[in-house]
């Protein structure tokens, strides 16, 4: 480090700013805190997950620990109570911490207690849509995408500037509302590829989805306790489905138990379903 052009001292020239604390503001600052927090964990006998950096696990005779974090967030959970007061102790050394108690709200994710299991939904997030298009009492709408409709770059007219904004800012929020929201992925990934160059046929679409999660507010993802371990998958694409481009649609879902864990919808080659199609055949 040295100090910035134009305001070097000629006294101290090899004086530099010293930074105290920082958490956000410098791009550097959340893998500094990452790599401080990751190896307090390491030490503790934690082990980061292969198929998510931000979650630790940690698993010794009876006890087992999950921490998932992001940023200064953190969710503990553990196979015994005492484990996670323990591990609070040992972080509290090193870090301030403030435990807010049970889980209920989390990065827009809402966490409910049932009978069996937990309830994610995005019911704030949802209203919070809704108002912001003037949505809030429209018609709710049974599906959020006709079964017969398939949207083209060339129908309906461009939107103007403000619109186009609108549009991207909109379509931008349901793809975050899709993490508990599988039923409407497929629709969503249809609108988002016209993101470039919207028409009033796209934002008919968009309106639709939005009118589909007005009368769906309260619906979310449910995980619940099961004794079945089976991983399963189910998937399925359409044939050139794309009019302007004429790619196929595919999509899939996999579940772990009764519990839906992996949802995807995406546009794909035409010679790359055929390498499916085949290998499905084989």
């Amino acid at each position: 480090m040295k100090q910035p052009p134009s305001f070097e001292s000629s006294a101290t020239p090899n004086y530099i700013c010293k930074l105290d604390k920082a958490l956000y503001g410098l791009k550097q600052a959340p893998r500094a805190w990452y790599s401080r927090l990751s190896t307090k964990l390491q030490q503790l006998g934690f082990v980061p997950s292969k198929a998510d950096t931000s979650l630790f696990l940690y698993s010794k005779a009876d006890v087992t620990i999950f921490v998932l974090i992001y940023i200064d967030d953190i969710i503990v959970t553990s196979s015994l109570d005492k484990a996670i007061c323990a591990l609070l102790r040992d972080l509290n050394e090193d870090f301030v911490l403030k435990d807010l108690g049970d889980l209920h709200f989390f990065l827009g994710i809402e966490v409910k207690k049932t009978q069996d299991g937990l309830l994610l939904t995005q019911e704030k997030y949802d209203a919070d849509l809704l108002a912001k298009v003037g949505m809030t009492m429209c018609t709710p709408s049974p599906t959020p995408l006709s079964s017969t409709e398939n949207l083209s770059l060339t129908e309906g007219t461009a939107l103007g500037f403000d619109d186009r904004t609108q549009y991207r800012s909109i379509v931008g929020a349901l793809q975050y509302l899709t993490l508990t929201r599988p039923d409407i992925y497929f629709s969503v990934n249809k609108v988002c590829q016209y993101l470039h160059a919207p028409t009033t046929t796209h934002w008919t679409a968009v309106k639709r989805i939005l009118r589909c999660v007005q009368g769906t507010i309260h619906v979310g993802l449910t995980f619940q306790k099961s004794s079945s371990s089976l991983l399963s998958a189910f998937s399925d694409a359409d044939w050139a489905g794309c009019l302007d481009d004429r790619r196929s649609t595919r999509g899939f879902a996999v579940f772990f138990g009764p519990n839906s864990i992996s949802w995807s919808a995406r546009n794909m080659p035409l010679f790359q379903y055929l390498v499916l199609k085949l290998n499905t055949k084989l």
